[in-house]
């Protein structure tokens, strides 16, 4: 009788001590969660662009402010980088240290007057002269002003926009009569660069203040790049409304003293398009045994400028209609940055019914932009209701099958 009430006593306390550690491992694991601060905070993730900072690899990095940290950490400078994971300790805290500015605490919060007098000293004449440019019609249209700030970090080689407010856009719904605008941002001519800030819902003065960090960019580079910022409107059930946009050539533009604030009127987005649409060189091949149509998109040359970087990165598309429906459709890679693109692409077709009488194809060379929709540079259509190179083309490949005929064609409107 002994044993059982041994062995019970110990089963017992054996349970109860199993209990008693898997409680305490889960108090453990709940504290330790509880106390875990993440590594870095970020506001914007894009793609093409890396939040990691400069001692985790050697890409070019992009950070943003973080509002509620700036408030609640007084020590850390408003505009500062939090993506900066050298300053923190191993909780992942900031040390208190006393951070320095190159310009004075009233920057922080600056009124439409301190933007005004600020703007004296630092309007170059160059960008002065695109103000007093403006025709009476974008004048009459007022569009509203964008106010932002640039600086460079010449210790991380970083150069700094921070996006601070626009005043004064135009009403794009009409039924609340207010907007809900947003920002995107491009350094050309490259357009490697292209941030957004967040949307702000129904207003017409939104107040951003955000900070875009683009590393890896030498100082010696600044001057000969470009900022476009373009305003928009954001729209749930269709595309968003452009409301203008903003472009500021950083040639003249001083930096090395500092932070420089500006400001600019909105104006009308530049979508006029140039007399002159370029040329496209395509070489087509009927195969009467097999009934298919074989294109070859080979060049374009002399192609306008689409965007404000005065370059284009160009494709085409390749549509096929049989009795004016399309039937079959193709594109060419993109073309970064080149009036004068070369693709050699070869693609087949085949051709629905007998002979090339209901058939006509169509090029359109268009301008790939990742910010907004892509523009139609030109276009070219090929057939037996074509005029001008266009019919020309068409006829001799129906007179000579099995042949390879190529032409250059210019391209019309889109």
């Amino acid at each position: 009788d002994e044993i059982p009430t041994v062995v019970g006593i110990f089963s017992a306390f054996g349970l109860v001590f199993s209990v008693s550690l898997f409680a305490w491992i889960c108090c453990q694991r709940k504290s330790s969660k509880s106390n875990k601060t993440p590594p870095y905070k970020f506001v914007h993730v894009l793609k093409g662009v890396d939040i990691y900072p400069e001692n985790l690899n050697s890409k070019k990095k992009f950070g943003a402010d973080d509002k509620n940290e700036a408030k609640n950490k007084a020590v850390m400078p408003k505009n500062s980088l939090h993506l900066d994971l050298e300053k923190r300790d191993l909780n992942g805290n900031f040390p208190k240290t006393t951070a320095k500015m190159q310009s004075s605490p009233d920057l922080e919060n600056p009124s439409p007057k301190h933007f005004a007098e600020r703007k004296k000293d630092s309007v170059s004449p160059d960008s002065l002269k695109s103000i007093t440019s403006l025709s009476s019609e974008d004048k009459q249209d007022k569009l509203g002003t964008l106010f932002f700030s640039l600086e460079y970090n010449f210790e991380k080689k970083a150069f700094v926009v921070n996006i601070k407010e626009a005043h004064g856009l135009p009403a794009m719904d009409e039924q609340s009569m207010t907007s809900d605008p947003y920002i995107k941002m491009t350094i050309l001519p490259e357009k490697k660069h292209k941030v957004k800030t967040r949307v702000l819902r129904k207003t017409l003065n939104p107040a951003f203040d955000e900070t875009f960090t683009f590393y890896g960019i030498p100082y010696s580079q600044i001057q000969d790049l470009t900022l476009h910022f373009m305003v928009l409107s954001f729209d749930r059930f269709s595309r968003d409304d452009v409301i203008g946009e903003v472009l500021i050539p950083l040639a003249g533009i001083e930096l090395s003293e500092g932070r420089l604030l500006m400001d600019r009127e909105i104006i009308k987005r530049n979508v006029r398009k140039s007399s002159g649409r370029g040329e496209l060189l395509v070489s087509l091949c009927y195969q009467s045994t097999t009934n298919t149509l074989t294109v070859v998109v080979l060049k374009a040359r002399h192609l306008p400028k689409s965007d404000v970087s005065g370059l284009s990165d160009p494709y085409v598309k390749v549509n096929l209609y049989h009795a004016k429906k399309r039937i079959s459709k193709k594109k060419t890679h993109v073309k970064k940055c080149t009036p004068n693109a070369v693709f050699n692409e070869l693609f087949v077709f085949d051709i629905p019914c007998e002979g090339l009488d209901d058939i006509s194809i169509e090029f359109l060379v268009l301008d790939s932009d990742r910010g907004s929709r892509n523009e139609v540079i030109g276009r070219l259509t090929l057939g037996s209701s074509a005029e001008g190179t266009g019919g020309e083309h068409w006829k001799e490949i129906c007179e000579y099958p099995r042949r390879q005929i190529a032409k250059w064609h210019m391209l019309c409107d889109g």
